[in-house]
């Protein structure tokens, strides 16, 4: 028999599901936490059990393939390695465009003279010798590199100079603009290339971590990686371009939803640890974003589900807005629940705690704790980064013993950012514990934690809240609350008539009286049009009360906590090449390729040039990722003027799709 091995790793859940292909069904499904920073534990402990579960070996599985949520989580909390970029022919301006100034945090920036014109013709010679010396003062601290220079899809010679320098000099891996997006827009491309790079390291790991249990067990199927628009890419790929793995989770938990529910018109909410991923599902497929994907504050140029991600899940921090009445909000960074630090820490967080809540006065750091996540002391380190690291030398700390005066926050944000440590509070997790809505680690630290952050107080004087159920209860409505708001943000965005500005709507008081059901002198109803398809660990827990609010069905399957992982395996592999022809006059037409533009003097003999090009790099593409029966579509956008009475040529862009299912094991 044919098995199929989907892995989705989560920011709190690795998930494993083992499906029969011949019977289409799932056999058996398992959930293991996801370990950091050895990501190797959670994602061998997930896959073992679900193998177990279904009493096959690992010879039998014949494709496994993975979805991740590490790339988006990495986004949406800052997260990432210390990159720099190369900017080739940018001047000041073209850096503060797109985000980058917010995307490079302050990382390095090499601007170097060279670049190219909208022709693909060199506007200024790449200065190569300014390149290498800048590149020998930097410090070790970089992971690595983003190139990206002016009009490089026209012309990407600079580009490929750049990185075959870099490579030489470093040995590390190096991002090109041009091989994440044909589109123009310099400093947009930067910015995917920056982000790019900053993710390498991690997303390199998660594969690593995967192959080699894969090994370990005798599975030797294929390992596949989906991308943000739901199409499965080989791990190899996957590795250059981890930026395309953004919006992976939420893309393969769209396939999921689709094939585990039959629904064809839907919104589909899949509620992670960290995030909160809201997708239109119309005649039983997503909608791709024309724009590119956005990820918390970043447009990128990676082709994606038309998502809204929101920085809102089981595992988001507890806040207490400012103000007299002491509100909660949820978000957006992700903490490690003290219910499960203490499930892993259980000596240090219930002493901290219990000393905590014997005094009169609430401590100052709400009993968070910090967790440091590296095996031996991480490299690279400023002064107050390597002082606060050696207090965590010897495992985790309460935030006030990590951190002894607010000068060293900004240290302990940076290595927050760097992935080094985690911080551990108050999150819906914990009030679920308290409540007895779950029971899956330390209920005894949730509660402890609660009462003491009941303790705080607001602007009038008073506590945030009478005990820890009272708190919990809060907690629980603001989450159902913020994903109330986020599900109407998205139903206003993707309603048929063109509502301006949705994020207003959503909150707007004649919304909140509609669904409210007001009746009075005036009366208000309001709710969704269509049903709401429930994902995530937590869906059953939470949705419940979102679906009544909004007035329409919840859809809450029985494997809806792993449908990302299901997801994985249902896909299908598709690559894309896109490339343009220009001209610069009559009779004159320049297709650019990889190797440089090259002139025609036929408009058709150009067009069919640049076709054969991108069919066969859409055709190596989709082999090297184990397809044999590939199905090819090309979409041509030519544009033309009338000139007096003349049909006069402007620029055409072509882009040719290769698809089809990846050949399985057992076809030999």
């Amino acid at each position: 028999m044919t098995y199929l091995l989907g892995v989705d790793t989560g920011g709190t859940y690795t998930d494993a599901v083992i499906i029969d292909e011949a019977r289409d069904c799932v056999v058996a499904s398992a959930k293991a936490l996801t370990s950091r920073p050895d990501l190797a534990i959670g994602v061998g402990a997930a896959i073992d059990a679900a193998i177990t579960k279904a009493g096959v070996a690992g010879a039998d599985v014949a494709m496994v393939s993975l979805s991740t949520t590490l790339a988006t989580n990495a986004l949406v909390e800052g997260q990432g390695g210390r990159i720099a970029l190369i900017a080739i022919g940018f001047d000041d301006a073209d850096l503060t465009r797109a985000g980058l100034t917010e995307a490079l945090r302050g990382d390095t920036v090499i601007r170097v003279v060279g670049g190219h014109n909208h022709a693909g013709s060199e506007v200024a010679t790449l200065d190569l010798d300014a390149l290498a010396r800048a590149l020998a003062d930097l410090d070790d601290g970089i992971t690595g590199f983003a190139v990206a220079a002016s009009f490089a899809t026209r012309n990407p010679a600079h580009e490929a100079a750049a990185r075959d320098l870099i490579r030489r000099m470093t040995d590390k891996p190096v991002s090109c603009s041009h091989d994440l997006s044909q589109a123009l827009g310099g400093p947009k491309r930067a910015l995917t290339a920056v982000l790019n790079a900053r993710l390498i390291g991690m997303l390199d790991q998660l594969i690593s971590a995967c192959e080699d249990h894969l090994t370990q067990i005798g599975v030797t199927a294929r390992l596949m990686i989906v991308r943000g628009d739901g199409a499965l890419v080989s791990a190899d790929l996957a590795r250059e371009k981890p930026i395309e793995t953004i919006l992976s989770g939420p893309a393969a938990s769209i396939a999921g939803a689709s094939w585990l529910t039959g629904e064809s018109d839907a919104l589909i909410s899949d509620i992670g640890g960290t995030t909160t991923d809201v997708c239109l599902l119309r005649d039983g497929r997503p909608k791709i974003d024309p724009q590119g994907a956005r990820v918390g504050p970043f447009r990128t140029m990676v082709e994606a589900v038309a998502m809204r991600t929101t920085g809102l899940g089981g595992d988001s921090e507890v806040h207490v807005v400012d103000g007299l009445e002491g509100r909660l909000r949820l978000g957006p960074r992700r903490l490690m629940p003290v219910s499960l630090a203490a499930y892993h820490h259980p000596k240090l967080v219930h002493a901290a705690l219990d000393r905590a809540l014997a005094q009169d006065i609430p401590a100052s750091d709400g009993g968070q704790f910090v967790i440091p996540l590296w095996t031996e002391m991480p490299a690279g380190l400023d002064a107050r980064e390597q002082v606060v690291a050696g207090r965590l030398a010897d495992g985790p700390l309460r935030l006030g013993q990590a951190v002894h005066s607010r000068m060293e926050n900004p240290a302990l944000g940076r290595l927050l950012g760097r992935g080094l440590v985690l911080m551990a509070g108050v999150t819906p997790s914990d009030a679920s514990h308290v409540l007895g809505l779950v029971d899956a680690w330390d209920g005894a630290a949730a509660r402890k934690a609660l009462t003491l952050f009941a303790r705080r107080r607001t602007g009038a004087g008073t506590s945030v809240a009478s005990n820890a159920e009272a708190l919990a209860k809060q907690i629980i409505d603001q989450l159902t609350a913020q994903t109330v708001a986020c599900l109407l943000q998205a139903g206003f965005a993707e309603d048929d008539r063109d509502w301006a500005d949705p994020t207003t709507l959503a909150q707007h008081p004649l919304t909140m009286a509609g669904l409210d059901r007001h009746q009075g002198v005036m009366r208000m109803q309001m709710s969704l049009g269509v049903p709401v398809i429930g994902l995530g660990a937590s869906a059953a827990t939470y949705y419940g009360a979102v679906g009544a609010r909004l007035g329409t069905r919840m859809v809450l399957h029985a494997n809806g906590d792993v449908a990302n992982a299901i997801g994985a395996v249902v896909g299908q592999v598709r690559m894309q090449a896109t490339g343009t022809v220009t001209s610069a006059g009559e009779g004159t037409f320049a297709v650019h390729l990889p190797g440089g533009p090259q002139t025609f003097a036929d408009r058709d003999e150009a067009l069919g040039r640049l076709e054969a090009a991108l069919r066969t790099e859409a055709e190596n593409l989709v082999r090297a990722s184990g397809v044999t029966d590939i199905r090819f579509t090309v979409d041509r956008d030519i544009s033309e003027i009338t000139v007096e009475n003349r049909r006069m040529f402007i620029e055409a862009t072509l882009r040719v799709e290769a698809s089809g299912r990846p050949r399985i094991a057992s076809d030999g």
